[in-house]
């Protein structure tokens, strides 16, 4: 059966002709064509397939098997990742290059980072993504969270949030309302210590990010920062789930209403390691959430009052 039978006005999408030549050679029953194949829908008979490959391009011309359609695209650079970069040396095939056509590579390149950016706010933007970029590896954060931080960095600029604000900082207060939305337990001092800003600026940044957007971010609550605390203190599993019990047990009773959450945390693995028999020090665990000892031996007392 010829093709133009089949596809009567389009070829590349879901199409169901009803048209009288369209017939299963078979039993004369309704043939129906989708993007993959054409089949009777009476006897199951599949008549034609599909000629067009609707998926990825991708084909190996060496051992290192690379593909034609280079990167996806991502909101992680400012152009979507559809930038052209010129190499260096050699051709596509390895070989080296003459003295002469290495010099207008280079004339090449030179021009094309000259017209890299078309305007100042495209080159703020490339700046303040790159940033997101570094503090999320920093952070050791997933794509998707760096993804989505670039994006809220764009919807900054885009709502004109970044004037009279620092690059830097509103950078790394996307990064944090990323997490935020996310429920990612991290605060603001792991975000300072990656980020090139001081603190009061990015939660300023923050807080306008927060207003202006109307971030969908959730209360922190201690029960998140317990897994990553007893990661960091290698403590056992029955520790970790008997902390996890008594911060969850705490929040119900409203506990922990307006106490930092990295510090009930900490109190809670420091209170689950006695019962266990592991004499965690108060020291060792306000550390590693990074508050005082003494706001350790408060919640530890809350805890022992509220007697979970």
């Amino acid at each position: 059966m010829a093709t133009r039978e089949i596809y009567e006005t389009t070829f590349d999408e879901d199409v169901q002709t009803e048209t009288d030549s369209n017939q299963c050679p078979e039993c004369d029953g309704r043939v129906t064509t989708n993007a993959v194949e054409t089949v009777c829908e009476d006897c199951g008979l599949v008549v034609d397939e599909q000629r067009i490959d609707h998926g990825p391009e991708w084909r190996g011309f060496d051992e290192d098997e690379r593909e034609r359609t280079g990167a996806p695209l991502t909101a992680a650079r400012h152009d979507r990742g559809l930038s052209t970069k010129i190499g260096r040396g050699t051709d596509a095939n390895g070989n080296e290059l003459s003295g002469q056509k290495r010099r207008r590579l280079a004339r090449m390149r030179r021009e094309q980072t000259r017209g890299r950016f078309q305007s100042k706010a495209e080159r703020n933007l490339a700046h303040g993504l790159s940033e997101v970029r570094r503090i999320s590896s920093a952070l050791e954060l997933s794509e998707t969270i760096r993804d989505q931080a670039c994006q809220l960095f764009r919807s900054a600029q885009n709502e004109d949030l970044l004037q009279g604000r620092s690059i830097e900082a509103m950078a790394a207060a996307s990064v944090y309302g990323a997490c935020r939305c996310n429920g990612r337990p991290r605060t603001l001092d792991d975000i300072t210590e990656s980020a090139r800003v001081e603190q009061s600026r990015m939660t300023n940044a923050y807080t306008t990010l927060n207003t202006e957007l109307g971030l969908p971010a959730q209360p922190v609550t201690p029960s998140a920062f317990v897994p990553r605390l007893a990661s960091e203190l290698d403590v056992s599993d029955q520790i970790r789930q008997r902390a996890r019990q008594l911060a969850e047990a705490s929040e119900s009773t409203g506990a922990t209403t307006g106490v930092r959450p990295s510090g009930f945390a900490a109190a809670c693995l420091y209170k689950a390691g006695r019962e266990d028999g592991r004499w965690l020090t108060q020291s060792d665990v306000a550390d590693v959430a990074n508050v005082s000892v003494v706001t350790v031996r408060t919640h530890r007392d809350a805890l022992d009052e509220l007697a979970v």
